[in-house]
């Protein structure tokens, strides 16, 4: 029989580490230029909502679309129509950009980026953050994330929509620089929205037996696949979207003639 000695006090306890790390890299470069690239989004995205001019056609600004209020130039409303009617008259982009934010916002790539860059929980891997309390995601905001599949469904319908935009300007002015500009956006958007790990589940991921379901396993294939990509498609499709919306913008307001364009 073997003796087992008692571990002393020493040993049982945590290394005392008065340093916020021990790692010498540059960790901070990412949490920095997350918060850098996110602020002037958020910045940009702002300002896109208050700006009136937002369409010259065929071309309809990402962060304005759809238009559904009779206030829409005619040529902007969706299929036509306005069913908010007359009594809306806030610009457009309030009624609609809430459904695209959120589903970024509760993005699981999305979480990773502003807690480091913003919420510094943890600013990185091997980093104490300043928090002393952690909740994880059980109380209010951060609760609010576990809606993120419902903000997948709305995702889609503005991923349509976008894409119906670029179709259109396909259409009324084939050449058109800011045609295949609307075009590039709406095939990254509806990518990124595709890529979510939500659409991964909801495609198939529930199935216990791929066997007895071959095509939703094929398109859980294709999903799986985009969804390896997810965190570049998200980044990508944020400046795609943002690009696209300045570039309208600007050929509304006679910056970028649009003979041109």
């Amino acid at each position: 029989m073997t003796q087992t000695t008692a571990e002393s006090p020493a040993r049982r306890q945590r290394a005392q580490i008065k340093e916020r790390t021990l790692r010498t890299d540059q960790w901070w470069r990412y949490p920095l230029v997350t918060f850098i690239i996110f602020t002037a989004f958020l910045v940009y995205a702002t300002w896109a909502i208050f700006d009136t001019k937002y369409f010259v056609s065929p071309y309809h600004a990402p962060f304005a679309s759809p238009c559904l209020a009779t206030s829409c130039p005619p040529d902007a409303r969706l299929f036509g129509l306005a069913p908010f009617g007359d009594w809306y008259t806030l610009p457009p982009g309030l009624l609609i950009l809430g459904l695209p934010a959120g589903f970024r916002f509760t993005c699981y790539y999305y979480r990773k980026a502003y807690y480091r860059g913003f919420w510094l929980s943890p600013p990185a891997c091997g980093v104490n953050e300043p928090h002393k309390k952690y909740s994880g995601e059980s109380r209010f905001p951060l609760i609010l994330q576990n809606v993120h599949r419902y903000f997948f469904y709305a995702a889609i319908v503005v991923g349509l929509v976008l894409a119906y935009d670029a179709v259109k300007a396909l259409i009324e002015k084939p050449a058109g620089l800011g045609t295949w500009i609307l075009i590039v956006n709406a095939v990254l958007i509806n990518l990124y929205t595709l890529s979510c790990h939500s659409c991964r589940h909801i495609t198939a991921g529930r199935l216990n037996h791929f066997s007895k379901h071959p095509i939703r396993y094929r398109a859980w294939g294709f999903v799986s696949k985009l969804n390896a990509r997810h965190s570049q498609l998200a980044l990508i499709s944020m400046f795609s979207v943002m690009g696209a919306d300045l570039y309208v913008r600007l050929v509304a307001k006679g910056i970028i003639a649009f003979s041109f364009a």
